[in-house]
C-alpha cells in the first residue's frame, strides 16, 4: 500500500440495499448504511492482499455525505484513495458516483492494521 494508492468497484443497486429494508428510512432507494459499507469495503479491498501475514484492519471512523438518491437497479462505483500512512492508521478519502457521473457521496475514512489473534482475544 502507498500514498496516493487508489482502488474502484462498482455494484448494484440491490433491494437488499434500500433503506427501506436496511431500517434507515421508508424509501426503495439506496441506503446511507449501504453507502457507507461500500466505501468501507472498497478501502479495505484495496490494502487486504498486502497486510502482513495475521493482519486485518478495523474501520476507526468515517464522515459520510449522502448527498443523492440513486434508485434499485443502479449501478454505484466508489473510488477509495489513500491519503495518509501514519504507523498503523491508514486515511483515506472515498467518492461514489452513478452511472451518470455524479457524485451521490463522498467520505474521509480511517482503517487500523490490527494483529488478528491479539484484537480478538480482547473481545468480549
Amino acid at each position: 500500500m502507498q500514498l496516493g494508492q487508489t482502488h474502484t468497484q462498482t455494484i448494484t443497486v440491490q433491494e437488499k440495499d434500500s433503506a427501506k429494508n436496511l431500517g434507515s428510512g421508508g424509501l426503495d432507494v439506496f441506503g446511507t448504511p449501504a453507502m457507507i459499507a461500500l466505501m468501507e469495503n472498497t478501502a479495505l479491498s484495496m490494502i487486504k492482499n498486502s497486510l502482513p501475514e495475521g493482519s486485518d484492519t478495523v474501520g476507526i471512523a468515517i464522515d459520510a455525505q449522502h448527498i443523492k438518491a440513486s434508485a434499485i437497479g443502479a449501478n454505484i462505483s466508489c473510488s477509495a484513495t489513500i491519503t495518509a500512512i501514519e504507523g498503523r492508521k491508514i486515511s483515506y478519502d472515498i467518492i461514489a458516483k452513478d452511472s451518470s457521473g455524479e457524485t451521490i457521496g463522498t467520505a474521509t475514512h480511517h482503517r487500523f492494521i490490527v494483529d488478528i489473534a491479539k484484537f480478538m482475544s480482547k473481545v468480549v
